[in-house]
């Protein structure tokens, strides 16, 4: 069973119904403990980084962020749900991420002819094998909507990149943690794919 955390800053029902089209059992909770019970965590997210970050100080579901991080549990964020990750974030000055990837959020450049936000699709480069990755086509395109982009410290950390005015990360795995700046239920058969690895991993007990 996957948990979708409910802190009041993600787009929870696009996300629970791309995992109902795989016959994926969910649930959206607002609660840590029933969270730390699941077999895997989603962490979605849109908006703006302090604000979904005092959602979340709020939600009472640190808790569950903090077990997943401890204990093995596979997560998955989703967006800002990936850029909570991180340490912190130009966004919010100040404000602390959850720190599970070490790294700081800055802003996409202004560079001539592309657009901020970055809203399309565009394609990802594997940078490690990985089993989020498994049986993607050699270009696989997915669907990108964000200001802000990820730059992690380990190069260790950083599962795929992109170019859009930048080369940034728009996926991570440390471990058992994963994150994805785009967003896999948006991102038609390539999403898909990945949603379905994600699961894979989870039902193998994180391996």
């Amino acid at each position: 069973m996957i948990a979708i955390l409910d802190y009041g800053a993600g787009n929870l029902r696009s996300v629970q119904l791309a995992f109902e089209r795989l016959s994926a059992p969910t649930f959206v909770t607002r609660s840590a403990e029933d969270a730390m019970a699941a077999d895997g965590l989603i962490l979605p997210g849109v908006g703006a980084f302090a604000d979904a970050m005092t959602a979340l100080q709020n939600s009472g579901l640190l808790p569950a962020l903090e077990h997943a991080r401890d204990s093995g549990q596979p997560l998955l964020g989703i967006c800002l749900g990936m850029q909570a990750l991180f340490d912190g974030s130009e966004e919010g000055e100040g404000v602390r991420g959850l720190g599970f990837v070490p790294g700081y959020v800055r802003r996409l450049p202004d560079v001539d002819g592309l657009k901020i936000p970055h809203m399309g699709w565009n394609d990802i480069r594997a940078e490690k094998d990985s089993p989020l990755l498994r049986d993607l086509p050699d270009e696989p395109y997915v669907y990108f909507v964000h200001s802000y982009a990820c730059f992690a410290d380990r190069a260790e950390d950083v599962l795929t990149t992109t170019e859009y005015g930048v080369h940034f990360c728009s996926s991570v795995q440390r471990g058992h943690i994963f994150g994805t700046q785009f967003h896999p239920e948006k991102s038609g058969k390539v999403g898909e794919q990945i949603l379905k690895n994600y699961l894979s991993f989870v039902e193998k007990g994180g391996r």
